[in-house]
């Protein structure tokens, strides 16, 4: 194999002078602010007892990666947008990567190759996996308490989106489901939002087979999920919020048993629209007068063939009106036990749209819909190491609060604060990181990198 290290480029002509691109500095790294990840991990403890959450069957005499540093090669590597397993050919030998991992920057041995990489992630079988998955929920939520210790969380407001991943192999367990028209699977993603904050905090990644109910495996997390939250935050009340896959007596049951308040988004059908209708005709009047979109609100007792006892139903009547199209009827319905007015308990559900965006940040920042392993169970830790990942960038992200990077999605985040070209200077008493001086987001970099480093939560 050609060693393309050492292989020149050369721009001829493209200046006054011939200029020479060579890639030979082994002590040099394009990653230079993953410490900030190395320290938002550190904080969690993250990767280290997710990896202490697996049984390790290797022998140990021909051991020579533990599982807390395949862990950590694999959450930094995604974190740093190196998501398949064939990146760790060169990032195997990267300073910055060996650095976070414990190791000698320079003269430390070689991080873990691709195919261990790819042996780890489909080593786990499904009992490792329940454990990976709670350790990384219990990791989260202890974070989120220290965070609280001086604020007490009043509320705690629990989203679940399922989402599309397209399947394009032989992967295992994966189906064509009609409504994506898509090979693929469905994975299920849970976020905690605290009070009136605006980051909603990853706390449990799922993947499902393609042709899972939307509603699968809801009421399993809610059960692991629901006391560990209560457990660290005793005087918060717990709300859910959930589409109409969810809509089911199952769930609707178990969160009434639990005393939860909850807004679930309910399917039109006949018995609904013609309760709805007399609203309907005046919000019709209404803005056939105005020329306008109008909209209002109202309630209505109401029980579905597979409901045991009828309950409240909320409805937004509204006409939607837009330039040189014909007026629009959009009747929504949500179902709920909340007390407060029709209007209030619409819009208080509408919010949970946002949690869209974290579905894209996912995909989009992270390849969460990576799941290219042949066994679902390698997939399903590709979930849970992107969302470990996540988890990651949700620290820096808070780490930076005040600054131009308070709202920043993850892509954005790796742009300014990872992505940072570093000289890597190690001697016998210290480890010294040259960035440039030109760097345009110091300012930025250094408030998140002294929030992370303190003691503090």
């Amino acid at each position: 194999m050609r060693d393309t290290n050492r292989q020149s480029v050369l721009f001829e002509n493209l200046l006054s002078k011939p200029v020479v691109v060579q890639f030979d500095r082994p002590d040099e790294s394009s990653d230079g602010g993953l410490l900030l990840l190395k320290a938002a991990d550190k904080k969690l403890d993250l990767s280290k007892r997710m990896a202490e959450a697996v049984r390790d069957e290797r022998q140990a005499g021909k051991v020579r990666h533990s599982l807390v540093d395949l862990f950590r090669e694999r959450i930094y590597g995604i974190a740093c947008g190196y998501s398949d397993c064939n990146d760790a050919a060169r990032l195997r030998q990267d300073p910055m990567m060996k650095l976070a991992c414990d190791r000698e920057p320079i003269v430390g041995s070689a991080l873990a190759s691709q195919p261990t990489l790819s042996r780890f992630e489909n080593a786990p079988r499904r009992p490792d996996l329940f454990r990976v998955a709670c350790a990384m929920t219990q990791c989260v939520i202890d974070g989120l308490k220290r965070l609280r210790e001086a604020r007490r969380a009043r509320t705690i407001v629990i989203d679940m989106d399922p989402t599309e991943d397209p399947t394009y192999g032989n992967q295992q367990l994966t189906f064509f489901n009609a409504y994506y028209d898509n090979w693929c699977y469905l994975p299920m993603v849970t976020t905690v939002r605290f009070d009136d904050e605006g980051e909603q905090w990853l706390v449990a990644p799922t993947l499902r087979p393609g042709n899972a109910k939307g509603s699968a495996g809801a009421v399993a997390i809610l059960k692991r999920l629901v006391p560990r939250l209560r457990a660290a935050f005793p005087k918060a009340r717990i709300r859910v919020r959930l589409d109409g896959a969810f809509a089911t007596p199952e769930v609707l049951e178990w969160l009434e048993r639990e005393r939860l308040g909850y807004a679930v988004n309910m399917a039109k059908n006949q018995v609904l629209k013609g309760l709805a209708e007399p609203l309907m005709c005046k919000i019709r009047r209404l803005s056939e007068k105005t020329g306008k979109s109008e909209k209002a609100y109202a309630e209505f007792s109401y029980k579905a063939g597979s409901w045991k006892m009828p309950r409240r139903v909320v409805l937004k009547a509204e006409v939607v009106r837009l330039e040189g199209r014909e007026p629009r009827d959009n009747p929504r319905f949500v179902i709920t036990n909340l007390k407060w007015s029709p209007e209030s308990c619409y819009v208080w559900y509408a919010v949970r749209g946002d949690a869209e965006n974290r579905l894209k940040e996912l995909k989009h920042g992270l390849r969460f819909d990576l799941t290219s392993c042949t066994a679902f169970n390698g997939n399903q830790l590709r979930n849970l190491l992107t969302a470990a990942a996540y988890a990651l960038y949700q620290q820096v992200r808070r780490a930076a609060s005040g600054t131009e990077c308070s709202n920043a999605q993850v892509s954005t985040l790796r742009d300014r604060l990872i992505k940072i070209a570093v000289c890597v200077i190690e001697s016998v008493r210290r480890i010294v990181l040259k960035a440039p001086s030109s760097f345009p987001w110091l300012a930025t970099w250094r408030r998140a990198a002294l929030a992370l480093a303190s003691p503090g939560g």
